[in-house]
This record gives structure tokens, C-alpha cells and sequence, in this order.
């Protein structure tokens, strides 16, 4: 199987509910260091997984919508503990979802699967994968 990475983060603010998350349920900041990895059973056409451009501006695009923000506030994560496992998650359907409303070329179409890993720090990091 090919695959082939792009990476960028993303800045937030976020507090959790549960006294399993000990003083990180009061507001805390986090910077998430962020891997796309897509993957291929066989190269497209022009000897590529993915277009790498438009790979990393999907990302991108995806990343700035929570960039800056308190989670907390945001409407879509409302009642939710904005885990990092959680926030894999969501970065993984928002990106599926362009790859199959075509935003990643043609050579989207013949992805076989993604897999988003947030690193929440050099020594820590929960990902989420699934076949396309």
C-alpha cells in the first residue's frame, strides 16, 4: 500500500467534563501538530497517491475553521469533551467528505483509506483511520 502524508496544526482553547481529566477540566490551550496520511493500493495515472497540493489545502482549510477558537464555544462540539482521540475523529470525516465531494482531484477517487493523527505533544498522539 502507498501513502503519502501532509501535515500542518492548528491552536485551540478547550476544557473537558470529568474528574478523569484532573485540572484539564479547567480551560486549557493545546497545540496539535496534524498528519493526514492517505493511502492507495496502487499509484494513480501520473505515479501519484494524491495531489500533495491539494492535499495540504484541504487540511489546511479544515484546520482553520477550529484555529484559534475555544471548542467549548464552538456549536458543533457542544456537550462533547473535545478529546484529542475526539478531535482525530472530526478532522478524519471533514476530510473524507472532501475527498469525496472531489476537492482532492482525481486521484481522490481512488484513495483506500486516511488516517488523521494529532500530536498533542513529542511524546503523545491518538489517531483515527479508516478505510474510504
Amino acid at each position: 500500500m502507498y501513502s503519502l502524508n501532509v501535515r500542518d496544526h492548528f491552536m485551540i482553547a478547550h476544557s473537558f467534563t470529568g474528574e478523569v481529566f484532573g485540572p484539564a477540566q479547567r480551560l486549557h490551550g493545546a497545540t496539535y501538530v496534524v498528519d493526514a496520511t492517505f493511502r492507495r493500493e496502487a499509484l494513480d495515472a501520473d505515479g501519484l497517491v494524491v495531489d500533495i497540493g491539494l492535499a495540504s489545502q484541504q487540511l489546511s482549510a479544515i484546520l482553520a475553521t477550529m484555529n484559534y477558537q475555544n471548542l467549548d464555544d464552538h456549536p458543533e462540539f457542544e456537550d462533547q469533551n473535545t478529546t484529542t482521540e475526539f478531535l482525530a475523529h472530526q478532522i478524519h470525516l471533514r476530510l473524507a467528505d472532501a475527498i469525496e465531494r472531489g476537492k482532492l482531484g482525481p486521484s481522490g477517487k481512488g484513495l483506500a483509506a486516511l488516517c488523521v493523527t494529532l500530536h498533542e505533544s513529542h511524546v503523545a498522539w491518538a489517531s483515527y483511520e479508516a478505510d474510504l
